[in-house]
């Protein structure tokens, strides 16, 4: 696959939809104008107007959220967080982590973990989008992402060197782990989720999880 495709051979708008998975259009930016974007826009448009996009093919596309998909993403950043940091495996970022997985190709995880090993050099990159690719990329789905949007995202993912990558559907309590863009297995409320070969030792309740999606005052 190539990192970036080129927009040259879109005819219509609907061409262009395609190509991005069918996401709604209100999420696809107009300025710059599709098929020109750059990694330095991603940048801008997250400070001046504190909006993430993604990059992709020279579009930026802005990230599908909701105050509970990042709950969700919190309570699994922190779990893993936990569990990496007492052995120093590497680092482990939130849902505003951008990642350019290749070239002109950016992707923003919900939550992410890098091994110090897929780190150039060995220590926390500097610039705002670094060219870096997950070991474990997590999804939490939105209402707005869509099966081709998720299935492009996962072939993009494991493309750039990463060996899990789970999504996790809140509305129907399950994770999905995937081995591979085609390969996976989901799991139910009430198991555990484990960190394969990836984070091996690392488990997750997932009945816990979806709990915090339970919670109330009092």
């Amino acid at each position: 696959m190539a990192a970036v495709e080129t927009t040259s051979t879109i005819g219509t708008l609907a061409d262009l939809v395609e190509r991005l998975g069918g996401i709604p259009l209100d999420r696809i930016r107009y300025q710059p104008p599709p098929g020109t974007a750059t990694v330095e826009d991603v940048v801008r448009v997250e400070e001046q107007e504190n909006r993430l996009c993604e990059l992709v093919d020279g579009v930026l596309v802005e990230k599908a959220m909701g105050f509970r998909e990042s709950l969700l993403a919190m309570a699994i950043g922190h779990c893993l967080r936990d569990f990496v940091m007492p052995a120093n495996l590497g680092l482990v970022a939130g849902s505003d982590g951008m990642m350019q997985l290749f070239e002109g190709l950016v992707r923003i995880p919900d939550v992410s973990f890098v091994s110090w090993s897929n780190v150039p050099g060995g220590k926390v990159p500097n610039h705002p989008v670094p060219l870096l690719a997950p070991d474990l990329a997590v999804e939490v789905l939105s209402k707005t992402n869509t099966p081709g949007e998720m299935k492009r995202k996962r072939k993009e993912y494991f493309d750039a060197g990463a060996r899990l990558v789970w999504l996790v559907d809140l509305e129907r309590r399950k994770v999905s782990v995937f081995t591979s863009p085609e390969q996976s297995r989901e799991f139910t409320e009430a198991e555990t989720l484990d960190g394969g070969e990836v984070l091996p030792g690392f488990n997750l309740s997932l009945r816990e999880l979806f709990a915090e999606l339970d919670r109330h005052a009092g």
